[in-house]
């Protein structure tokens, strides 16, 4: 295995809280039985994101990955190094915790070219007629379910944000 795939691979357990940075197998127990706290650092998360920055550059301009996943919420970590797609998620709302770098957000208005991507999930070339809010590092962000939605990159701008998808409907 590659020395950036082991590192990588560290990481990632880290970030789910299968080990510690000393790379000792963790987990935090709480009061109730079946339940555990999660923890993560951001300098853990900055990692992680300099290596999806990596794959970003590598592919379309956008990486991302599920960090953990919960009965009804996951955590996700994503990069952006272009403006993405037009976003509609019927049954999930969308958490943004900027991490780093900034963008403008776009919500409400209409989807132009509409696509059905998966159950519940639409996507789109544009959101046209939104409301539009700029995104800086520590800013924190919600997105209702059924609510268009689109991230805009000015010029060589970067944006860094864990995203928490949260099931609001069945």
């Amino acid at each position: 295995m590659r020395e950036i795939d082991l590192i990588s691979d560290r990481i990632l357990k880290q970030l789910t809280g299968l080990e510690d940075a000393a790379g000792q197998v963790r987990r935090t127990s709480s009061a109730k039985e079946g339940e555990s706290v999660d923890h993560t650092t951001r300098p853990v998360l900055m990692e992680r994101a300099t290596y999806l920055k990596k794959m970003a550059r590598a592919s379309e301009g956008s990486a991302s990955e599920i960090l953990k996943e919960y009965p009804r919420h996951n955590i996700q970590l994503s990069v952006r190094l272009r403006s993405g797609i037009a976003e509609l998620h019927e049954r999930f709302a969308d958490i943004f915790i900027v991490l780093d770098g900034r963008a403008t957000l776009v919500t409400g208005g209409t989807i132009l070219k509409p696509q059905v991507t998966g159950p519940g999930e639409v996507r789109g070339s544009m959101v046209e007629g939104g409301a539009q809010q700029e995104l800086r590092t520590g800013d924190v962000a919600h997105i209702a379910a059924g609510t268009p939605h689109q991230i805009l990159l000015a010029g060589d701008a970067t944006f860094t944000a864990m995203v928490i998808k949260v099931q609001e409907t069945d």
